[in-house]
């Protein structure tokens, strides 16, 4: 299989990473220099992707590497993907923090 990047999974990591920082779509915007904030709803909902540029950006801004913002359809060392992965632990961390 063709290794190609998933739109909407990349979309839930973008989303999943500034739920864990508290960043809303504003701040995106305007960390961005973007005259909308309507592509980066795209961006959320799987419509549409970031350009390199702003994937890079991101990553600055969320201060992790490019892979844990981009998820592809190639799965790494087994069955275990990497967005699965961290979306799993950013799951137990929400439950974790409900709890306390």
């Amino acid at each position: 299989m063709f290794p190609i990047i998933d739109k909407h999974r990349t979309g839930e990591q973008i989303r999943m990473l500034m739920k864990r920082q508290n960043i809303t779509v504003k701040q995106i915007q305007e960390y961005l220099n973007l005259s909308c904030v309507q592509g980066i709803y795209h961006w959320l909902d799987g419509t549409s992707m970031p350009t390199v540029d702003n994937l890079y950006a991101l990553s600055e801004l969320f201060e992790v590497p490019l892979d844990d913002i981009v998820c592809g359809n190639r799965k790494y060392k087994g069955t275990r993907n990497i967005c699965d992965s961290n979306r799993r632990m950013m799951e137990y961390y929400i439950r974790i923090v409900k709890v306390a």
